[in-house]
Formats: C-alpha cells, sequence, structure tokens
C-alpha cells in the first residue's frame, strides 16, 4: 500500500468542524502536511478570533510530519485564497491530496488517493481522483471506482501537472463556447446549456469561487476524474456559518464507507450513464426539464380543446 501523499488542508473560520477534519488527518500521519488559511474580513464580528482558534487546532501536530504553513492576514475570498493555496501546494509536490475544513472523509480516502496518484500518475487522460460519489448507491461497472468526467471537489487529489491547466479567469471560453468542441462534449442539450450560464457567469466574474473554473479546465484539457464506487467524504459544512452551502442539501453529510478492496477499471473510460445519473439527481437537471415538458403538455391540451 503506498505512503500517504501530501496533503494540503484548506481552513478558514470554522473550529468546530476544522477540528473533526483535522483529526481525520492526523489518522493517516501524512509526511508532508501544507496548511493554508485565508485572513479574517474586517466587518464580521468575531471572525478574527474564530480564525485564530482554527489556526490553534491546526498547529497541533502530533506525529512525524513536515509541516509548511500559509496563513493569509488579509482575506481574499474564496476564489483567491482557495486556488492560491492549491498552486503553493503544487509548486512544491507533485501530486497531493486536498481537504477543506468541512470535508470529513473516512480512513480509505487517503490510501484510495494515495494509491492511485501512483497509479495515474504519468496519464494525461486523469486530471483527478475525488472522495466524492452522488450514485445513491448505484454500483458503476465491477472496480472499486469508475471514470466520470464530474471533478467533484469535496475531498480530491491531483497531479502538479493537471492543476497546470487550472485558468482562473477562463480566458479560453469565449472561443470554446462557439466552437464545435463544447457543443460536442453534452449529448444533453439540458445540461450544456446549464454549464454554459454558469460558466458565462464565471468568466464575468459574477460568481467568487475556483471550482466552476476547475471544472472547465479540466473539460477543455480533455481529462477524466477517478470516482469510487462509494462515498469516501462527508461535506459536514451545510447550514449556517458557510459562505456557499448555506441552504441545506441532501448532498450535506452523506455517510461514508470502507471501500473494500481496491480493484481496478479495465480501461480508462468515460461512465456516461453515472454522469447523467450525477446531472440529473446532484446538480438539478430533471427539474430544469419539468417547465419545458409543462409547456408541451399544455400545448397539446390547447389543441385538444381547440380542434
Amino acid at each position: 500500500m503506498a505512503d500517504c501523499a501530501p496533503v494540503l488542508l484548506l481552513v478558514f473560520n470554522r473550529p468546530a468542524e476544522t477540528a473533526r477534519v483535522f483529526n481525520a488527518v492526523s489518522l493517516a500521519r501524512p509526511a508532508y502536511l501544507y496548511i493554508a488559511a485565508d485572513g479574517p474580513r474586517p466587518d464580521r464580528k468575531g471572525e478574527a478570533e474564530r480564525c485564530a482558534e482554527v489556526r490553534e487546532i491546526v498547529a497541533a501536530v502530533d506525529w512525524p510530519c513536515t509541516v509548511k504553513t500559509l496563513l493569509r492576514e488579509e482575506n481574499l475570498g474564496c476564489k483567491r485564497a482557495v486556488s492560491g493555496a492549491i498552486s503553493w501546494f503544487f509548486d512544491q509536490e507533485p501530486a497531493g491530496i486536498v481537504l477543506e475544513d468541512d470535508c470529513l472523509p473516512h480512513p480509505d480516502f487517503f490510501p484510495f488517493c494515495s494509491a492511485l496518484l501512483e497509479r495515474f500518475a504519468e496519464d494525461e487522460r486523469v486530471a483527478m481522483i475525488t472522495g466524492d460519489n452522488f450514485q445513491e448507491g448505484h454500483r458503476r461497472g465491477d472496480a472499486a471506482y469508475y471514470f466520470s468526467r464530474y471533478p467533484h471537489i469535496w475531498g480530491w487529489a491531483s497531479w502538479r501537472r493537471a492543476w497546470g491547466h487550472y485558468q482562473g479567469d477562463m480566458a479560453f471560453w469565449p472561443n470554446w463556447r462557439r466552437g464545435p468542441t463544447w457543443r460536442s462534449l453534452f449529448a444533453d442539450r439540458a445540461e450544456r446549456q446549464w454549464w454554459r450560464g454558469i460558466f458565462d457567469r464565471m468568466h464575468a466574474q459574477a460568481i467568487d469561487t475556483w471550482d466552476y473554473c476547475w471544472v472547465a479546465s479540466i473539460w477543455y484539457a480533455g481529462g477524466l476524474t477517478a470516482t469510487p464506487n462509494v462515498n469516501l467524504v462527508s461535506n459536514i459544512g451545510f447550514g449556517e456559518g458557510a459562505t456557499h452551502t448555506v441552504a441545506d442539501s441532501a448532498a450535506g453529510a452523506l455517510p461514508v464507507s470502507s471501500l473494500g478492496e481496491l480493484t481496478h477499471p479495465a480501461d480508462v473510460v468515460r461512465d456516461e450513464e453515472a454522469d447523467s445519473f450525477v446531472f440529473e439527481h446532484h446538480y438539478g437537471g430533471r427539474n430544469l426539464r419539468w417547465p419545458r415538458r409543462g409547456w408541451v403538455l399544455l400545448g397539446k391540451i390547447w389543441r385538444k380543446l381547440w380542434k
């Protein structure tokens, strides 16, 4: 079994969640731990104290470990702070695991990521490894994981070579969205339109986040994500105190389970059925279709009434 890969832990202002995630990291005992913290927002009462408490929690490393820190004094926001920390991490490590302070991993998450980081180190087809599974119990293929277009980031791992494709400004988007490659990426028109709307807003800098830029950059480079057949990470950060995941969600605090034997797929091929399920159920694609179906139904009723 591979030793635990280097870990980047991204923290901010949530002591309770941070303590749980840090404990999970401590049980994995990575030899290299990188800790990055955004600075407090000056207009948020009590945030400076909470940020200071978080930094005390993650300073309590009690296993043999090389620790490096990036502790911001000013608040950079979700996009700049997180993407900057990831770049800092991959400037120093060729590969590693990335965890945010509200992403609580199962113990199997660390050996899963570490093994696949070694296995696909030179395989340009694979851009990322995720610990997330949103298949609601549906198993895909006969291996411990499958390949998806969706790079879920509630606990993930990647390589310097893949992060090198990240473009926070999405400069490629205006030309790409008009070209045949983008149009051919999705067989489902609703799925293509949904993501086009997201990427339009990201390119216009209307959303302060980094993850959609990462999704677009991976797709633009043609990369896939290795996805476990069980859920290995639970997002415990939904609700009060969150920056983006404020509302409760069915995706929040999903149970985790053991991966079992690490068996590998025969080839690096995207599971189209799994991706369709994710869009329909996790991103709400099935709800996007109801307005159109409603108008079609009303049209049929109208035509019958006026025959």
